[in-house]
């Protein structure tokens, strides 16, 4: 490496120690603009993407990486963990698997990567055999932690146990999290209702971190003043065609939605793609966000629109003529939605209030984003502010839509169904009620229930903790009811 490559080097990685990835993009942008033939330069500009939440990039940066050095372990090791946030689950396996057998100095970073795409993967036998494997990640107090969802397959109070006691190890505050909600589905499972409440709780405030519901509440409820009789100005672009996204809170029956219609011949679903998030983003930083989207310009606009559908095609299933983006962050950014990306149909999915925020509550969500999930309260305030908003916004801004009752779903997959492929066009498709036979795999938090058939056992299932939920929430479950009895 030439001297000015290292000192790129090391300035791009003390802008990351410093926790400012924008600025470290800004100079591996340069870098790479000197020296595109360094596999450094991409690397570090991947590093400096992936930070930024920007998976997508950081994947194109890794797929040049590649060319440059096919067999380099640094470059393997990172396209394997793309491959894993990007579902593509037995490539990552097909590249973190060897790293681990190398024993070089990615195998034990290699192999929690391994574990990790193991277990969502479904591939639990092949996991096992992992975590008996000697190795250097032994040693790593990390091994514990998949060593217990092993366990959790045959034995599941054992696995709490074990689980709770990762929490209380020297490990990453991640891993801490990740473990604490482990052990909170399993208690679930077991039907030890408070024990899980008690430690889903206990575990929200061990590593959570400081988050202000009301700030992140204000761009939802703004939205309100948009009516329609005041409807929004936008800009002209163009209308996109064979974009359909998810409008929902996250564990309101999204994956097992998406999974349908992704069995459907024509319909490729894209996962929770990063774009729309980006494009909010963008128009942030141009000045015109929320109630000033009226002074975005066409120009940017349609560049905005650009770059969202270039990675979005990028993961559309080859011959399908729909994409569907289930990004679960539609509902604050609808003006830039219809600004952007008109045309789009929207899938407004809901549910029993108290079924969603009991599943939100008992799941693992980054604090830093989502710090709203940390208590049912603030889970209701939110509730409370996305049902204020929709459906009337998606009327008042123009996007098409269709309302998706949880409930009726798992009742009447058919009916359902049909609804949202009438909207696209499309007749039903006999895959569509078999989403357990999809192939495609998902790396959400649903993993796992969408690989069973559909069925109605989540519906309800709030009244195991029904000491929890006060007379605040009978306004938001009269509604959904009113919704879920409507013809």
């Amino acid at each position: 490496m030439q001297a000015a490559d290292s000192k790129f080097a090391a300035e791009v990685q003390g802008l990351l120690d410093q926790g400012d990835a924008r600025r470290a993009l800004e100079v591996a942008d340069r870098w790479c603009s000197k020296s595109r033939q360094q596999v450094g330069a991409w690397l570090a500009r991947a590093s400096a993407n992936s930070r930024l939440g920007r998976i997508d990039a950081a994947d194109r940066d890794l797929e040049v990486a590649a060319r440059l050095a096919p067999t380099d372990d640094r470059v393997v090791f990172l396209r394997g963990l793309s491959d894993q946030q990007l579902a593509r689950l037995d490539s990552s396996v097909s590249r973190l698997r060897p790293l681990t057998q190398r024993f070089g100095p990615y195998a034990t970073e290699a192999w929690m990567g391994l574990a990790d795409s193991l277990w969502v993967a479904g591939r639990y036998a092949e996991l096992a055999d992992e975590v008996a494997r000697t190795g250097p990640w032994k040693s790593d107090p990390r091994h514990a932690f998949h060593a217990a969802r092993v366990v959790s397959r045959t034995d599941p109070a054992r696995a709490v146990s074990e689980l709770v006691a990762v929490t209380q190890s020297q490990v990453a505050p991640s891993v801490k999290r990740l473990a604490g909600f482990d052990a909170v589905r399993l208690l679930d499972r077991l039907g030890k209702y408070r024990e899980a409440f008690d430690l889903a709780q206990k575990t929200h405030a061990h590593t959570g971190v400081p988050f202000d519901v009301g700030a992140f509440l204000q761009s939802v409820l703004d939205q309100r003043s948009r009516t329609a009789a005041n409807p929004p100005r936008t800009p002209p672009v163009p209308t996109v065609d064979g974009l359909a996204m998810f409008v929902a809170v996250p564990r309101s029956g999204t994956t097992l939605l998406e999974q349908m219609l992704d069995a459907h011949p024509k319909i490729s679903g894209i996962g929770e793609y990063d774009g729309l998030r980006l494009i909010g983003e963008g128009v942030q930083s141009l000045g015109c966000a929320g109630r000033s989207i009226g002074h975005l310009q066409s120009q940017d606009a349609i560049r905005l629109q650009g770059e969202y559908l270039a990675d979005a095609r990028r993961r559309q299933r080859s011959g399908s003529q729909w994409m569907v983006d289930k990004n679960l962050r539609a509902w604050r950014l609808l003006p830039e939605l219809a600004a952007v990306l008109p045309g789009t149909r929207c899938l407004h999915v809901v549910r029993d209030p108290r079924d969603t925020a009991i599943s939100i509550l008992l799941s693992y969500f980054q604090p830093h984003s989502d710090g709203w999930t940390a208590s049912l309260d603030s889970i209701r305030r939110l509730l409370e502010a996305v049902d204020s908003v929709l459906p009337d916004a998606l009327a008042s801004y123009g996007l098409q839509h269709v309302t998706i009752v949880y409930e009726r779903l798992v009742e009447n997959p058919s009916g359902e169904a049909s609804r949202c492929l009438k909207m696209l066009g499309l007749e039903l498709a006999e895959g569509v009620l078999r989403p357990e036979a999809n192939p495609r795999s998902v790396f959400t938090l649903s993993h796992a229930q969408v690989q069973a058939p559909i069925n109605a056992s989540a519906v309800g299932r709030w009244q195991n903790y029904g000491w929890a939920f006060g007379p605040e929430w009978d306004a938001l479950a009269a509604r959904h009811d009113a919704r879920r009895a409507a013809k």
